[in-house]
């Protein structure tokens, strides 16, 4: 895996301070995209232990609330058998500091068991993440006003609260 990009402290990509990690590589090309260098699978640079120690350290901070992930494209197959294994330490040593995730996939059909982006390791992935940023950005429903994502149909699951209600919760902010 590559990534662009690490912001240690993000405000615009989520609640709070972040840490935000920008994965290499997506195959949804959308028109409009405000990154599409991040198309490339070989954009950036390789993602290696020292890069995830890096990420972890930033971390380490009260003020920091969270981990973001976007890109690219965080859950391309190739991105999430990666992305598994960070998570997997943010979540050991950070129990308290939330996930989000931004994909121009949809939870209940492209990340759901058979959906085009399901792999070995997204049931994993879902369950590690707190809010899941899902949707294509959409030129034509874009919208400034929004927080937290570009297109009006992009939408913010409480992935939690999604899993324990069986149905699609959306975050309040």
């Amino acid at each position: 895996m590559y990534y662009g990009a690490i912001k240690k402290t993000d405000i615009a990509n989520g609640c709070g301070v972040r840490v935000t990690l920008f994965v290499s590589g997506c195959t949804h090309h959308c028109r409009g995209c405000f990154q599409p260098e991040t198309w490339d699978f070989q954009y950036g640079k390789p993602y290696t232990k020292a890069v995830q120690q890096e990420i972890l350290a930033a971390l380490n901070h009260d003020y920091i609330k969270g981990l973001t992930l976007l890109g690219g494209e965080p859950f391309e197959p190739d991105n999430q058998k990666e992305l598994v294994r960070l998570l997997r330490h943010v979540r050991a040593q950070f129990p308290q500091k939330d996930i989000w995730c931004y994909t121009g996939y949809t939870y209940e059909t492209d990340l759901a068991a058979g959906g085009r982006a399901a792999c070995e390791a997204t049931d994993e992935m879902l369950s590690m993440i707190d809010v899941l940023v899902d949707g294509e950005f959409i030129e034509e429903r874009k919208d400034i006003s929004l927080r937290f994502r570009g297109s009006s149909n992009q939408r913010l699951i409480d992935l939690p609260k999604t899993r324990q209600q069986k149905k699609i919760i959306l975050l309040e902010i």
